[in-house]
């Protein structure tokens, strides 16, 4: 075998690297170990949060396999926050700021280190395209493992079940003894989100993009497949290795398309339209808003899974997992079959085999029964949002919207008049200054969409922002609205009493003013000052782009 060891032998061989192999030796290597490609193991292990509490014992096995396929694992951590645990607090503003401080560690430690290929585990949202983003900028042979969903609470709960009892105590529909207990029972051990919120629809699209082994997506935190999978994962890379297959030989453009069509039929969340233009542009593939809106054309929601339905991630894995959906998206002529994956294979290779769903099951419904026959994530422009917005509409909210606006300055605003009724029916809740640089940091929505949900207003009033949303947010609510107004765009210029349109049918999102009134108002319109001028959240600020180009840190150097 020809020796593939392209970056570490610069560390490891010769008398002057020494030093490097005394240090090496400390930590475990022997002779023969300096001779093996070396793989990094990027560990997104923590105790802060369920979703990653498994992930060190994932990272054992990971190395297990890379050690017995004939590498040498090396395991290293990057950070991880809780989604879950910081929503509705300042903290939140940490979350997107997270996707680049994983990517930017896993791209300084094997960058240092010399790893020949790598393989990243991640379990919260961030952790994903993070890892995919590191990955692709270090474009050396990798696999992306998914840390695996949770298992279902007590009476079919989960995370969203307790944000959403929130709003029912606050309406009067729950006791506090009855939200103590779905407190205690919604989160019964490790894993991600049990819902098609943003975890389990990153890892979905980064199965169909190629750069996970079959099924990765699709298996409980706590289990013999994801333990497979993980010491797989060694093997895979070694053979990646040998035959020279990077990142970007497999995420390209056909690629990008394919993951898009797939969390579209899943009913993903919206996060992932920022988070697939983040990892397009880490691999220089041009991908735009408009190719989610073209694609959405033509790919339907079939899917019945949480936040806007029924079942649950596990329920999914218990029929299949999303390989049998695949399977039939190629058949229909909508995905690209010749992509190649961190098999070695074609997609098409891949699914080759794969059985169908079985008969009786309603989770993932026919073609011909769609829940919706094009996509819910829908791409809105107008005078409100001319460089677009991202909208969640399903249908089951209706396909249009107006209202009255009732404008607030923080998330923190909104949330407290939404749980003490001045938020009424017909309202339309803009929530400003939450965007990349606004916030800074873009913060998730999911107190006050879930507060909207619990109150029974969810199909009475519409909830804009240019900051984002959960996976578990749902409901008729539209985010990522650009120029955002930080940077003065039209949603900065809003005042209470404004009539707003939204449409899903027509793709727009119309603020019913005269343009000469607009300008007069952009006239008078005053910037705010930055909230943070040291530290991280500043850099964030001074560096991000805008959310319609992926809230990236590196685009505009």
């Amino acid at each position: 075998m020809a020796d593939t060891r392209k970056y570490s032998s610069i560390v490891v061989d010769g008398t002057g690297k020494s030093p490097a192999r005394a240090m090496l030796r400390a930590v475990g290597f022997n002779d023969a170990d300096f001779q093996k490609p070396q793989i990094g193991i990027a560990s997104t292990w923590s105790m802060v949060t369920p979703c990653n509490m498994h992930i060190n014992q994932l990272a054992d096995f990971a190395c297990q396999g890379a050690d017995e396929a004939g590498g040498k694992g090396v395991i290293f951590n990057t950070i991880t926050i809780s989604d879950g645990i910081a929503n509705g607090t300042i903290g939140m503003k940490y979350s997107l700021v997270s996707r680049e401080v994983i990517a930017d560690s896993i791209e300084a430690v094997a960058g240092c280190q010399g790893f020949d290929g790598l393989i990243a585990i991640g379990g919260c949202d961030k952790n994903m395209p993070g890892c995919l983003i590191g990955l692709a900028r270090l474009n050396r042979p990798a696999v992306f493992i998914y840390g695996g969903t949770i298992q279902p609470g007590a009476g079919h709960t989960d995370i969203v079940s307790v944000f959403e009892a929130v709003g029912q105590h606050a309406r009067g529909d729950m006791t506090s003894a009855e939200l103590q207990q779905v407190e205690k029972t919604a989160i019964p051990g490790a894993g991600s989100c049990g819902g098609m919120y943003t975890a389990n629809t990153m890892a979905s699209a980064i199965e169909a993009l190629g750069m996970s082994l079959p099924n990765s997506s699709a298996q409980e935190a706590v289990s013999l497949s994801k333990t497979e999978d993980c010491r797989r994962a060694g093997a895979a890379v070694m053979y990646m290795l040998e035959h020279d297959i990077k990142p970007t030989d497999i995420m390209t453009r056909q690629a990008f398309e394919n993951a898009i069509t797939t969390l579209i039929a899943l009913g993903g969340s919206t996060n992932a339209v920022l988070h697939m233009l983040a990892m397009a542009h880490a691999v220089d593939v041009e991908l735009t808003l408009d190719d989610f809106a073209r694609i959405g054309r033509q790919v339907p929601v079939l899917a019945d899974l949480r936040p806007s339905g029924k079942y649950m991630m596990s329920e999914l894995i218990a029929i299949g997992g999303i390989q049998p959906l695949m399977k039939d998206l190629l058949d229909r002529g909508l995905l690209h079959g010749d992509c190649l994956t961190v098999t070695g294979k074609t997609l098409a290779e891949n699914l080759a085999d794969v059985a169908p769903y079985p008969a009786d099951q309603d989770i993932i419904r026919p073609f011909d029964q769609p829940i919706k026959k094009d996509s819910h994530l829908v791409i809105l422009k107008g005078n409100l949002a001319p460089e677009g917005a991202v909208a969640k509409i399903t249908g089951k909210e209706g396909l249009r919207f107006t209202g009255k606006a009732r404008v607030f300055h923080s998330e923190e605003e909104a949330q407290q008049d939404i749980l003490n009724g001045t938020v009424v029916k017909g309202d339309v809740i803009v929530i400003r200054y939450e965007g990349p640089k606004g916030g800074p940091g873009m913060r998730e929505m999911l107190s006050p969409t879930s507060a909207v949900i619990g109150k029974g207003l969810g199909n009475e009033v519409a909830l804009i922002t240019d900051g984002r949303f959960s996976g578990g947010s749902h409901g008729f609510v539209v985010g990522h609205i650009t120029p955002e107004a930080f940077d003065g765009g039209p949603i900065a210029l809003i005042e209470n009493g404004d009539q707003i349109t939204i449409d899903a049918e027509t793709a727009e999102i119309t603020l019913h003013l005269s343009d000469s009134d607009i300008d007069k108002r952009r006239m008078a319109w005053k910037p705010i000052p930055p909230r943070y001028t040291r530290g991280l959240l500043a850099k964030y600020a001074h560096t991000v782009s805008s959310a319609s180009e992926g809230a990236v840190t590196d685009k505009n150097l």
